[in-house]
């Protein structure tokens, strides 16, 4: 549990630092060994630095910032580095809509046309089938709703669905758009299941976030602002990076295995609006806050933001008997996919480990997580009282960089 002696600002406390990582529970040798494999991971040229955050117990117990924060510039990377932390803002967004669900101004069973009338003459498939029944709240928090992502053919995997195509062609990810144009884009295009019958990843979270705007009648940027990010003092957290922050933005390389520079959302101008499933730019200070807040039950100092019901309805697995997954889900997350054969379902808004075993990485069960398309990653283990972040930028095989961090860290404690 936090310290109760843990000093506050704004409401929200400031997470204590161990003097050494054995205060907390840790080998401080154990944890060298982390810093050394993603030291050596830069020195390779894999990767151009990273910053690793751990906490246990209340208090921050190790923290790291390793290699370069761009690398053709030279600049060493900080500890308060930006990242583009992508779908990591997905837990973000989840967040927001479990605040107006305990305000009784949105339900998670309610049909998701009741707040975007658009959505209740939706179509499946290419040749345009009745919906079985209408894609619920909950649905778009456990990525249940028929939706998908535009993506273009995975590397061996089975290709691009003609569904996934109508998106590309549409340009349904078009950054550009507003709000409301991106919902009227969307209800264009067929679904690509029946809702409730297959977890697919995809924009569902961009459409919850549209939901929370609707059902709070504030912005998705503003009610972040007066509902999370002020309360728990994430301070640098925001949708873009103003010039006098640019200096501590983190830049991808070129990767040595594809030869090219990962493509990264233009973050250094204000976007016309914020995409609820990747538009957030934070640190690991930051992020921190937001994953005690989670392990201490919706609560960070005097700052309450969800009941510890809230937090527990989020964290269970809500994927019902005989969910269907698309094919490329296991080349997509490996041994971290939200599926029974490696011990992992999905809650609202994370994955949650459901099984002893099958998952090639250590954890307990009950442990959740989710990652960022351009290499961030975190996870919280209530049974350790403990959350890990890792923040990297721009690594194309991003999954063995989750599996060492997770290796790395339960091989420490003490």
């Amino acid at each position: 549990m936090m310290p109760q002696d843990a000093a506050e600002a704004g409401g929200a406390a400031i997470l204590p630092r161990a003097g050494r990582p054995e205060e907390a529970g840790f080998s401080g040798a154990a944890l060298a060994r982390l810093g050394a494999w993603l030291q050596a991971e830069v020195d390779a040229g894999r990767i151009p630095g990273a910053v690793v955050t751990i906490g246990r117990g209340g208090r921050l117990a190790w923290e790291r910032a390793i290699g370069f924060r761009d690398r053709d510039a030279g600049a060493p990377m900080r500890l308060d580095s930006l990242f583009r932390i992508a779908s990591m803002t997905k837990p973000v967004t989840s967040v927001a809509a479990m605040l107006l669900v305990e305000e009784g101004r949105l339900m998670l069973w309610h049909p998701v046309s009741r707040y975007l009338p658009e959505f209740a003459t939706l179509t499946v498939g290419m040749d345009r089938a009745p919906m079985q029944r209408e894609p619920l709240v909950i649905d778009l928090m456990r990525h249940t709703a028929g939706l998908t992502y535009g993506a273009l053919p995975i590397p061996g995997g089975a290709g691009a669905h003609p569904v996934q195509e109508a998106y590309v062609a549409a340009r349904v990810n078009d950054i550009g758009q507003s709000g409301e144009a991106f919902i009227a884009n969307l209800a264009r295009q067929p679904l690509m299941h029946q809702p409730g019958q297959v977890w697919e990843y995809s924009h569902a979270t961009d459409v919850l976030g549209r939901v929370v705007e609707v059902a709070s009648g504030q912005s998705l940027e503003a009610f972040f602002r007066s509902r999370i990010l002020d309360p728990l003092g994430m301070a640098d957290t925001d949708i873009w990076v103003p010039p006098e922050r640019q200096d501590r933005l983190a830049a991808a390389q070129v990767d040595p295995v594809t030869g090219v520079r990962q493509a990264m959302l233009p973050v250094e101008r204000r976007p016309r609006w914020l995409w609820g499933g990747q538009g957030l730019v934070s640190t690991a200070a930051d992020y921190a806050r937001f994953c005690q807040m989670l392990l201490e039950g919706g609560r960070l100092g005097a700052a309450r933001l969800l009941s510890r019901s809230a937090v527990a309805l989020m964290t269970a697995d809500h994927l019902p008997p005989g969910i269907g997954f698309g094919p490329d889900l296991p080349r997509i997350f490996g041994g971290l996919a939200p599926a029974p054969e490696v011990g992992y379902g999905f809650g609202l808004g994370f994955a949650v480990r459901t099984t002893a075993g099958r998952s090639p990485v250590p954890g307990n069960l009950g442990d959740y997580f989710w990652t960022g398309a351009f290499g961030t990653y975190f996870w919280i283990d209530p049974r350790e009282e403990m959350f890990a972040i890792l923040l990297l930028q721009g690594a194309s095989d991003r999954t063995q960089y989750r599996y060492a961090m997770r290796q790395l860290t339960y091989a420490a404690l003490l």
